[in-house]
């Protein structure tokens, strides 16, 4: 029996001398929302939202095809260090920098001893300011964007939708979901904010 019949069952025994007329009954849920809209520029919209997070945001010139891995380069190469890699990333990305890869599967400690993480991503929602990646090859596994201090990732044009509802129809459920809203931060009782807890201290994104 799964955890979900476990806990149906449950709920049934504990209602079983309760009249039926006063059992709780199904209740249609609305699923008419608005799942698109019109408005501000996408790609001005998810850049404010970044900031307004506090990640560092630059926008690649669309000049040249290769304008958007030039400047991942660059800016990797003057962070400089050693740069975790997924497998998919473009080695154009990597000509400045120690690049490690995830194979063999680096541990906790290799992964803390690193200087950040590039990474592609699956998709950005505008209005919210979200990354999502999902553990595809340019992205790698969750840990890799988690445990490393600084994260760089890029995001390209056709990845941007507007709303979560649109990402939604977009993502594949099945998949290793992580959503970024920003560096990792909380507060304490005191409200005072305290970045880098659990995940990266530093998000820096590349909208190509």
């Amino acid at each position: 029996m799964s955890t979900r019949e476990q806990i149906l069952a449950k709920v049934r025994a504990a209602l079983a001398d309760v009249p039926a007329a006063e059992r709780p009954q199904d209740v249609a849920v609305p699923r008419d929302y608005q799942r698109t809209r019109s408005g501000t520029d996408i790609v001005e919209l998810l850049i404010d939202r970044l900031v307004d997070y506090k990640a560092v945001v630059h926008r690649a010139s669309a000049d040249t095809s290769d304008a958007g891995d030039a400047l991942v380069a660059r800016l990797l190469a003057a962070r400089g260090g050693r740069i975790a890699a997924p497998s998919g990333v473009p080695e154009q990305w990597l000509a400045g920098v120690e690049a490690v890869k995830d194979d063999p599967v680096l541990s906790a400690a290799e992964l803390d001893a690193l200087d950040g993480v590039v990474t592609g991503c699956a998709l950005a929602i505008a209005e919210t300011g979200t990354i999502v990646l999902d553990g595809s090859a340019d992205q790698g596994r969750r840990a890799l964007t988690l445990v490393p201090d600084h994260h760089l990732c890029v995001v390209r044009l056709g990845q941007i939708v507007r709303t979560v509802p649109e990402a939604l129809a977009r993502l594949d459920a099945s998949r290793p979901l992580t959503w970024i809203s920003g560096p990792s931060a909380t507060s304490d009782i005191e409200l005072d904010r305290v970045e880098g807890v659990h995940g990266p201290r530093t998000l820096e994104v590349v909208v190509v």
